[in-house]
């Protein structure tokens, strides 16, 4: 068992030592290498991921043929393609390793079926896209009122890890902003 997998569902659900071990059940463990592709477009996605040790970023590739990161997963994070999960339809999103990657993979196709024998595990995913969904309202709202120097500050500071963790430039396509760009803020900042 994961110690910070167990921790991560006590923060939102009690599951007796049992229901912690069918959850367990399920998981699948997998490693990726840096670079490598858990879901490429086009495919469909099949499972929930969740980080036990390393770092994913979600993107896809705009009509000028730019990368256009939409979402970062490190260390204890769950990721997925809901879109594609929970539609049954190709992904139009690319899940790729920054770094090498340990996950746990939770098949779809398993899913109901756990939910069956643990239903508290469909609360605990419940509250994670409730987290998740506030956290893009957020995101969306810092789009529209921050400029673009209050922005890359306030993503540095809320998620320390990532600047140390994730090139500049993926940093930039997160937000939005031109490597240049965030390279001067940078510069202004230390």
């Amino acid at each position: 068992m994961n110690q910070n997998l167990t921790e991560y569902i006590k923060r939102y659900v009690s599951l007796t030592e049992t229901e912690i071990e069918t959850f367990y059940s399920y998981l699948k463990p997998k490693t990726i290498s840096k670079k490598s592709f858990l879901l490429k477009a086009g495919r469909y996605c099949k499972s929930r991921y969740f980080i036990t040790k390393g770092c994913v970023r979600l993107f896809y590739i705009d009509n000028k043929g730019n990368e256009q990161i939409i979402h970062f997963a490190i260390d204890n994070w769950w990721t997925t393609d809901y879109e594609s999960l929970i539609n049954n339809k190709p992904s139009t999103l690319n899940i790729q390793a920054i770094e090498d990657t340990e996950l746990l993979e939770l098949p779809q196709e398993t899913f109901d079926d756990l939910c069956k024998k643990v239903p508290k595990i469909e609360r605990l995913f419940r509250k994670i896209m409730e987290k998740t969904y506030i956290a893009t309202q957020k995101r969306i709202e810092y789009i529209y009122s921050l400029k673009g120097e209050e922005q890359f500050r306030l993503f540095i500071s809320k998620n320390p890890e990532f600047s140390r963790r994730v090139p500049q430039y993926m940093i930039a396509s997160y937000l939005g902003m031109s490597p240049e760009f965030v390279s001067k803020v940078r510069a202004k900042i230390k």
